[in-house]
């Protein structure tokens, strides 16, 4: 393992190893500096999540800092863990989290993110997924980013800036009080952005109780905090650009609560997904409640 070491920065985690350096960037104003790990915007799960927004007489809306948004997205999954290689284990959770990424492109729950902009351009629904990856060395969990950037670099040839690359352990949750996380780093220059999956089989703390029987537990599980995941990724790509006066980005903000239906994507697949929230869904009054009160969550429907 090459040998690193790190430095904090203006607000910036710089890990710098041997051969390569990678920024994670840190908001010491938000959420984003104060969840474990750090460097990453958290999906916490039920009951975990600290405080947020809509109280206090603030106002709940997101609010922009300055970062780049994703115009469009390049998603590539990759499943990391011994326990991938073992058909009992993966069932339909391989082709499943395929199929989701391959329906959110023109979709209109991708389309929930497409007000928000960065000065250069918006949002777009335009999101193409490249597939997946296996990797059955030993994975890790990930209380720390720097591992899982690493594998990132490791098993992605060509990375590009407007890539997503979700990454999905075999390691339980255990005591973690998260589900998932997003972050962004560096593969050889190239930046990128990549996200974090525990394996949520029969994880309370994480099931969105998806009764259709469509899928499997744990792949409704997965697949909603993937939407969650993505939908910040795409708003929020470097932790910099939106998220309200707490921290809270667009889905932290609707963070389990749904609306009356599954969701439909552009290739026909039906899935149970927690709506975003929308400034101006909020503004106009045209929105279901968030679990704080404010009516400010959509989904598309």
């Amino acid at each position: 393992m090459r040998s690193r070491f790190w430095i904090s920065v203006s607000g910036c985690l710089i890990v710098i190893a041997f051969g390569s350096i990678a920024i994670l960037g840190l908001d010491p104003q938000s959420d984003h500096g104060k969840q474990e790990p750090k460097g990453a915007a958290i999906h916490w799960a039920k009951g975990q999540a600290p405080g947020q927004s809509g109280r206090g007489g603030k106002s709940p809306n997101l609010v922009y800092h300055g970062g780049p948004i994703m115009e469009t997205t390049v998603s590539k999954a990759i499943f990391w863990g011994p326990k991938w290689a073992n058909a009992s284990f993966a069932g339909d959770k391989i082709s499943g989290i395929d199929n989701f990424h391959e329906g959110l492109g023109d979709s209109a729950y991708a389309g929930t993110s497409s007000e928000f902009t960065d000065g250069d351009g918006k949002v777009s629904n335009t999101i193409t997924h490249g597939g997946h990856v296996i990797d059955t060395s030993q994975a890790t969990g990930g209380n720390q980013t720097g591992p899982i950037l690493a594998e990132v670099c490791k098993v992605i040839s060509n990375p590009v800036t407007n890539g997503y690359y979700p990454v999905y352990v075999d390691v339980k949750r255990g005591n973690a009080g998260f589900c998932a996380w997003h972050s962004y780093g560096t593969c050889g220059g190239q930046i990128v952005q990549f996200a974090f999956f525990f394996d949520l089989d029969g994880d309370v703390g994480c099931n969105p109780n998806d009764s259709s029987g469509l899928h499997s537990q744990g792949l409704a599980a997965l697949v909603n905090v993937s939407g969650h995941e993505i939908s910040e990724a795409r708003t929020d790509p470097r932790l910099d650009a939106w998220y309200d006066s707490t921290g809270a980005e667009n889905s932290d903000k609707c963070a389990w609560t749904f609306g009356p239906n599954l969701l439909k994507l552009t290739n026909g697949s039906l899935w149970k997904i927690q709506g975003n929230w929308s400034n101006n869904a909020y503004n106009l009054g045209k929105s279901y409640s968030d679990s704080s009160g404010p009516k400010g969550c959509i989904d598309g429907q």
